[in-house]
């Protein structure tokens, strides 16, 4: 039974006792939360924690809502339905969009309307909370101030970081006793993880069969810009308002994409390649750690690895999305409080030790009181490779929202170039002469 429901229940029973009319007892504030699952798996997971802080919280009710699939379209209608006043109160959003929803006209230098709430003074009046208790490269942009360009928590929180992932790759470990090759993590372990490696085992599975593929990844900003900054490369400059993408060392990456893909060997940039990945066609799968759900249904032997060192050596991501509060929340003192305590649950030491135990993440949580919940990632998929994943955060990049320009629009232009490249329709030298010219006027300062 419910707690509602039992509460009506006490209610009715002494409304009788006492010979009169039952009385409704103050409704529960209900709190609306929206997430951007991958996968049906994911779904389970956060309806579960729903239903888990709901039973615990009282006065309050909450109700989750799985959001769309991983395109810009959950961005947009989330910012439409602010406007509109239908978003629900707290809601996912990637690191890189914090920027935008918080406000910020990068071509004007000014703050706009706020799609999201500052929740500095929440936090402020909550004892129990700590910036120091996230992950710092987390903090940093969830705590930035665009208009002082600092970071500075005791005026400004964005939100609060729901968890942490890097990438890695998903291993198809039958197709490389098939092929008689030696693995990702032998090879690591020889200190021979590297492109021209790399390159060699994909041909070497894709060899197998024409229904086999030796990699995929899927065609969004991270997979490829993580082999620029493998090559000692990036994408911006040091203050981010001016492009780097016409470096020499990300044409080096462009020019290894392109030979990559260009052999064949691999599932076609742009399609989606979990799901031939999951059918034991693909001998190695790049991505995050929100893959595992729906690996643990792999019916091969799999496991993780490290990615492949470049030029520059190895690189990663330290990918992270947060718990942002809708900025029509916060107008009445009652719901703010409520929907401030629901935030502080969701990304409670609890809360992060129940998805970490699931393996989809790793907790965004720092310090000796986080240890259950880095403790239960480590044991979610017992008999894997868990620490690849926590290795690459050691060299990883942190992602960061963009304040010097609009990231979305830059992001549809230089996706659409690169994709032009990787699939052969253009060249990385024309790529490497023009890029920069199409987001350069985007930038504050590139001008």
């Amino acid at each position: 039974m419910s707690k509602r429901v039992l509460a009506v229940v006490l209610l009715a029973i002494l409304a009788v006792s006492l010979g009169v009319s039952a009385v409704a007892a103050q409704d529960d504030i209900v709190v609306t939360w929206r997430t951007r699952p991958d996968n049906q798996a994911e779904i389970d997971v956060y309806t579960a924690l729903s239903e888990s802080i709901d039973a615990r919280l009282d006065g309050i009710s909450l109700q989750y809502q799985a959001g769309g699939t991983e395109t810009s379209g959950y961005e947009s209608t989330l910012l439409t339905e602010v406007a509109a006043g239908t978003a629900p109160d707290i809601f996912w959003i990637p690191g890189t969009n914090v920027a935008t929803f918080a406000g910020w006209n990068a071509a004007e230098g000014a703050f706009g309307e706020a799609a999201i709430a500052n929740l500095a003074e929440l936090a402020a009046a909550d004892a129990n909370f700590s910036a120091d208790n996230f992950v710092a490269a987390q903090m940093a942009p969830l705590t930035f101030d665009p208009t002082a360009m600092a970071s500075d928590a005791s005026t400004t929180l964005w939100g609060l970081p729901r968890d942490a992932s890097s990438f890695a790759l998903y291993v198809n470990l039958d197709l490389f006793e098939e092929a008689g090759i030696p693995t990702p993590a032998e090879l690591l372990a020889e200190g021979n993880w590297n492109w021209e490696t790399f390159t060699e085992t994909v041909i070497a599975i894709g060899e197998l069969g024409d229904d086999i593929a030796g990699f995929g990844l899927n065609a969004w900003w991270a997979n490829w810009w993580l082999f620029m900054n493998a090559a000692g490369g990036g994408y911006f400059s040091e203050d981010t308002t001016q492009c780097a993408l016409n470096s020499e060392e990300n044409l080096a990456a462009m020019q290894f994409l392109t030979e990559l893909y260009g052999s064949g060997e691999t599932v076609p940039f742009g399609t989606d390649s979990e799901p031939p990945y999951l059918a034991g066609n693909v001998g190695m799968f790049m991505n995050g750690r929100w893959a595992t759900p729906n690996a643990l249904n792999a019916e091969f032997n799999w496991d993780y690895a490290e990615v492949p060192a470049g030029p520059a050596g190895q690189s990663n991501w330290l990918f992270w999305g947060a718990y942002v509060v809708n900025a029509n929340s916060v107008q009445d003192p009652d719901r703010a409080a409520a929907v401030w305590q629901v935030l502080s649950e969701l990304t409670s030491v609890e809360s992060q030790s129940t998805t970490a135990a699931l393996g989809a993440s790793m907790p965004s949580r720092v310090g000796d009181s986080a240890q259950p919940a880095v403790d239960a990632f480590l044991a979610s998929v017992p008999g894997k490779n868990n620490e690849a994943f926590i290795n690459a955060l050691g060299y990883g990049v942190a992602e960061a929202p963009l304040w010097t320009g609009p990231w979305g629009e830059i992001d549809a232009i230089v996706s659409a170039e690169v994709t032009k490249v990787i699939n052969g329709e253009t060249t990385p030298e024309e790529f490497q002469a023009s890029i920069c010219d199409q987001v350069n006027p985007l930038l504050s300062g590139g001008m």
